[in-house]
């Protein structure tokens, strides 16, 4: 391209020019050329100026967090991968810190949890008066021995031993799960009191089978289960 360029391109001094005029021409060339490198040497003070003031400025403030990306960037960028696996181990050993921590915070609330059992000797005996009567209640109705069972559950939830058994829930209870284990277990022994009033043997079955897994799995919750006889 350069070339087919310069092949057609106009002499800077035509044939048809007589030296005397080639001659003015060229002085008046030169005198152009002398102003174009003056322009160029201002530009070139002008550009070195605006250098030197520039390595004046004060550098930019970096800050703890600024640093750390660009280190970490700069990791990167010089060891790839290798360098993204050792950031990741570094996140992995953040992980692990909260992990140790949280199983630490599981075991104080554990050992908290185990000094409040074994101060409630009272709550633990309504408890396992509640065993005794779930037990009463199932052998019943396993047998369809539904008056047997309305015997031992008075026909209302205002009997004394689920008051009691109530009282312990709410004292050894502190996780929602286990407060909900409690609604359950209450809702489905009021279905089982309704469903023995009416002689319903199957309704029976269902909700003293709700109201048993209930109050097992809340022991279970509460680390009562090897406290307590019949379980």
């Amino acid at each position: 391209m350069a070339a087919a360029f310069l092949s057609t391109a106009n002499p800077f001094f035509p044939s048809s020019l007589s030296p005397s005029t080639s001659s003015s021409c060229s002085s008046s060339s030169l005198g152009t050329a002398l102003v174009h490198l003056n322009n160029q040497n201002v530009q070139r003070r002008i550009t070195l100026c605006k250098a030197s003031n520039e390595s004046l400025l004060p550098p930019p403030v970096l800050t703890k967090r600024g640093f750390t990306l660009c280190f970490i960037t700069s990791l990167v960028l010089a060891a790839g991968n290798g360098c993204s696996n050792g950031i990741a181990a570094i996140l992995e050993a953040d992980d692990d810190v909260e992990l140790l921590e949280k199983v630490k915070q599981d075991r104080k609330k554990r050992l908290e949890r185990q000094g409040v059992i074994s101060s409630s000797s009272k709550e633990k005996g309504y408890l396992q008066d509640l065993v005794y009567k779930l037990s009463q209640i199932g052998q019943a109705i396993d047998n369809n021995d539904l008056s047997a069972a309305s015997s031992v559950l008075g026909g209302s939830t205002d009997k004394e031993w689920l008051k009691n058994a109530n009282v312990a829930f709410n004292k050894l209870s502190s996780s929602p799960e286990e407060k909900t284990q409690i609604e359950t277990f209450n809702s489905s022994l009021a279905s089982l009191i309704s469903s023995v009033t009416k002689n319903d043997v199957e309704s029976s079955k269902v909700a003293f089978v709700e109201s048993a897994a209930a109050f097992e799995k809340w022991t279970t919750l509460t680390g009562l289960t090897g406290q307590l006889k019949g379980l």
